[in-house]
């Protein structure tokens, strides 16, 4: 049981990291430093954005709550 959820925590994280490198730079931060100032003009549409937010938000919880459940596992196992 706990290597499922070790492989499901692998999994969202992975899936976390790609959301977020996703986002539409902001400015004034690392983005800026790696061309993205340079494509805010180009950006998508605010509904797409919106999803993202959202699909980002859901897998953010799952991924705490995998760090949760592993913790809890780990402590009743030991």
């Amino acid at each position: 049981m706990v290597m499922g959820f070790s492989i499901a925590l692998i999994v969202f994280s992975a899936l976390l990291m790609l959301l977020v490198l996703m986002h539409k730079g902001k400015g004034g931060g690392l983005s800026d430093m790696f061309g993205g100032g340079m494509q805010s003009s180009v950006g998508g549409s605010s509904v797409a954005e919106r999803n993202l937010d959202r699909i980002t938000v859901v897998i953010g919880v799952l991924w705490f709550a995998c760090i949760v459940v592993l913790a809890l596992l780990v402590k009743l196992d030991g």
